[in-house]
């Protein structure tokens, strides 16, 4: 029984494995950006419904909504990861998505903070008109501030 607040601590091995684990199934805008960047292979998929997808999306990802992705797995080159995202932390469209292609045998991550966190940390975004320019959320990614003084 501990008196923390916090709880128990697991041994610090079993901690390590906890978060490996983790990263097996999980990525995030920062590194699918970079990945994208650099030029490696995978597919980018926006999982979100027609509507969603016209309103905005990531530059660079292609558009299969949740309902229909297993029907059009073939649309995907076989043996390319797919990195799949839905709206933003509370939608849960993207792990359904990245188990129904893992359960057909497809490499397959969930990219944490969806659409969400993509455009909040400045990443390019495009919808039905064209690209939409959102400025960086401070909360979210760090911003540089040209600091101007009248002194």
């Amino acid at each position: 029984m501990t008196d923390s607040a916090l709880g128990d601590f697991a041994d610090p091995a079993a901690t390590a494995a906890h978060y490996a684990a983790r990263l097996a199934f999980e990525t995030d805008a920062s590194d699918v950006a970079a990945a994208l960047e650099s030029g490696e292979r995978f597919h980018f998929v926006d999982v979100r419904g027609q509507t969603a997808w016209s309103q905005g999306h990531a530059v660079g990802a292609r558009h299969i909504p949740r309902q229909e992705l297993v029907e059009r797995m073939g649309e995907l080159e076989a043996g390319i990861p797919v990195i799949v995202y839905c709206w933003g932390p509370g939608c849960n469209g993207a792990a359904k998505a990245a188990r129904d292609l893992a359960g057909q045998g497809v490499a397959v991550k969930e990219m944490l903070g969806g659409f969400e966190y993509w455009a909040r940390e400045g990443y390019p975004v495009e919808g039905a008109s064209g690209p939409i320019h959102r400025p960086i959320d401070p909360l979210t990614a760090p911003v540089e501030h040209a600091i101007s003084c009248d002194c």
